[in-house]
């Protein structure tokens, strides 16, 4: 169970400022992120900390990540939003 003080201070990481990124981040960490694996979790906060301009590229799908964990949770917000 993920505590509303964690909650919060990954509510306010994910909000990055560039529209792209907020419309995926902001609403997965609010309706996903709680729900996921702890190693999953881990992996969020991991991207959380990568560059805005890579988070971009990555989830525009111009490139991808060489970290595989990376990967994984780019495609799991890509896989949220996107139609199968």
């Amino acid at each position: 169970m993920v505590d509303a003080t964690e909650l919060n201070r990954l509510f306010w990481h994910s909000r990055r400022g560039m529209l792209e990124l907020d419309v995926l981040l902001v609403p997965f960490v609010r309706e996903v992120y709680p729900d996921l694996d702890p190693e999953d979790q881990a992996r969020y906060r991991k991207l959380l900390a990568c560059e805005d301009q890579d988070l971009f590229t990555w989830f525009m799908q111009r490139g991808e990540s060489d970290d595989a964990d990376l990967q994984r949770m780019v495609r799991m917000i890509l896989d949220r939003v996107q139609p199968k």
